[in-house]
């Protein structure tokens, strides 16, 4: 392996960190529960799900157990990529919701609740690959719930405006135990206040004690599939029952010598893939900081989300594979549209065929690039109550398009925005990284690949450098760390520019690059309480 930091050409802003065996999180207490657990003997494989179960609260504002989660696993000399995104249920399908006079996918109702998938991913993770009981590892989440913690500046203020967008969009009894639950005083908790959830606290042990089996085959499933019965939902008691977490074996591109990997459909990697693709054909300017370099990035993710959006679906309901899409000759053919101007895309016609990242890795060579969501802040406002579960809106990603292979359909899992990458050369990990962020995320991981390979940027000026993000159509977002005279450039070559102050659009990410002698760099998030723990 030859990815040597001695390499880098740009002095950090912030140092990035060097440690034999790290967490990299969002959150600091959550991210000490990752590391704690290896203190005690876990793997890094153990550290990703005590860090994911203790992020459902600590930041329940992006993600909960009532969620999905995909993974990419480096152990034992091998990738295995995790697919834990839930299907619809089996009595929701396009049509009914026509005759409802429903004509697009709605946010905030039980037709956007698919089964979740996170308990499932825990208990897969740890039962394939950990050295320490699942219970152990849910131990340190069961403690912040029940015993509380000081909510941080960050998490405040998102839980703040997730809560003015709730108060203004959910009307009905069905949402009271939202309110009940995170408003329990009428107001959102206040940066440095102790924040606790008995109901949360009960429900994880419930889980520890039965390996995650309850909340698809026990109690807890019955208690959503009653909630679900008593207020007009969907899913049952045999949706959940039937329901696993899937192992997938990841998809990836060649990016100039580096392998980078996504995990296959349902998820939009692929969309992230298509873009590098593309953006391989070209030869980037020497310093990063340049319009071309921009436009060209900015055009290839448009080309490639033009194709996702036509393609992506279910893997068992799209008619194509991602070969095709990835194909060199199909890459060929879509560069070309690629001109001096800002441009509007359709999909190409190839040969047929709220949410939380982290990254862990430990001494051993084991690492782990994991995420997991609600989708949109607290999800779709359905609490079970007396539980703490926040049920997710990933349902609200699907179409009613007759015909689109992202239609509506019985036991069909979405397209979904959530996605680990992870990065290789020759045969060798190199590391984790991802970027949360809804639609941002492959924009996210096209700017972080770019970055570091083409750059040599380090895993922290990596995070650190601004962002630009596409919209629709020629509208882009630009951080205003971008020069007035890049922006003054893209201008006029057609792209319709917004300059952003605020971040909290731009993805929260999370880096960590394996050395050649062993130890690890990483890099976190400006964006949010990005933390890297460390031993």
């Amino acid at each position: 392996m030859e990815f040597d930091p001695s390499l880098y050409n740009y002095p950090s802003r912030r140092n990035a960190v060097f440690a034999r065996n790290i967490v990299a999180a969002s959150s600091p207490l959550a991210a000490q529960a990752g590391l704690d657990i290896m203190r005690r003997g876990g793997n890094a494989v153990d550290a990703a799900v005590a860090t994911a179960a203790a992020l459902t609260v600590t930041e329940p504002t992006a993600n909960g157990i009532g969620g999905d989660a995909f993974a990419l696993v480096w152990i034992g000399g091998k990738l295995h990529g995790l697919n834990a995104s839930g299907y619809s249920p089996a009595a929701l399908n396009a049509q009914a919701l026509r005759k409802k006079g429903i004509t697009e996918m709605p946010a905030y109702t039980w037709e956007a609740v698919t089964v979740p998938g996170a308990p499932s991913a825990w208990a897969a993770l740890s039962r394939q690959f950990g050295a320490l009981s699942l219970a152990e590892l849910l131990k340190p989440a069961v403690d912040l719930s029940r015993y509380g913690y000081p909510v941080s500046v960050d998490v405040s203020a998102r839980w703040a405006r997730a809560f003015d967008h709730y108060r203004q969009v959910l009307s009905g009894d069905v949402y009271d135990e939202l309110f009940k639950t995170f408003t329990p005083d009428g107001g959102c908790p206040d940066p440095g206040s102790i924040w606790r959830n008995p109901d949360m606290a009960d429900t994880l042990e419930r889980l520890a004690e039965t390996g995650c089996e309850d909340f698809y085959r026990g109690e807890i499933a019955r208690e959503i599939a009653a909630f679900a019965q008593k207020t007009g939902g969907y899913i049952n008691e045999a949706d959940l029952a039937e329901y696993h977490a899937e192992w997938a074996t990841p998809i990836s591109v060649n990016y100039r010598g580096y392998d980078v990997y996504e995990m296959p459909p349902n998820g939009q990697g692929l969309a992230a893939l298509m873009a590098l693709n593309l953006l391989k054909g070209f030869t980037p300017d020497p310093h990063r900081e340049t319009e071309r370099n921009y436009h060209l990035q900015i055009e290839a993710m448009k080309l490639a989300f033009a194709d996702a959006e036509a393609y992506i679906a279910d893997a068992l309901y799209m008619g194509i594979s991602p070969e095709a899409l990835l194909s060199d000759s199909y890459a060929d053919e879509r560069r070309a549209e690629i001109g001096e101007r800002a441009a509007v895309y359709c999909h190409g016609s190839p040969s047929r065929g709220g949410t939380v990242y982290l990254a862990t890795a430990d001494e051993a060579g084991n690492m782990v690039s994991y995420i997991q969501s609600n989708y949109m802040g607290f999800g779709s406002g359905l609490v079970v109550p007396g539980r703490g579960i926040t049920l997710h809106n990933r349902g609200n990603n699907f179409n009613l398009i007759e015909g689109h292979p992202n239609c509506l359909g019985p036991r069909k899992k979405p397209y979904h925005t959530i996605i680990p990458g992870f990065l290789c050369k020759d045969g060798e990990p190199v590391g984790p990284f991802g970027v949360m962020g809804g639609f941002m995320q492959p924009q996210a991981h096209v700017q972080v690949i770019s970055s570091a390979i083409d750059f040599r940027l380090n895993p922290q000026d990596i995070l650190d450098a601004p962002r630009w993000q596409w919209q629709h159509a020629k509208s882009i977002l630009l951080e205003d760390g971008i020069s007035p005279e890049i922006v003054r450039q893209l201008t006029r070559r057609g792209h319709e520019v917004t300059l952003l102050g605020d971040y909290t659009s731009m993805g929260r990410g999370q880096i960590i690059w394996r050395m050649p002698n062993g130890v690890y760099i990483a890099g976190t998030e400006p964006r949010t309480d990005g933390t890297i723990a460390c031993f």
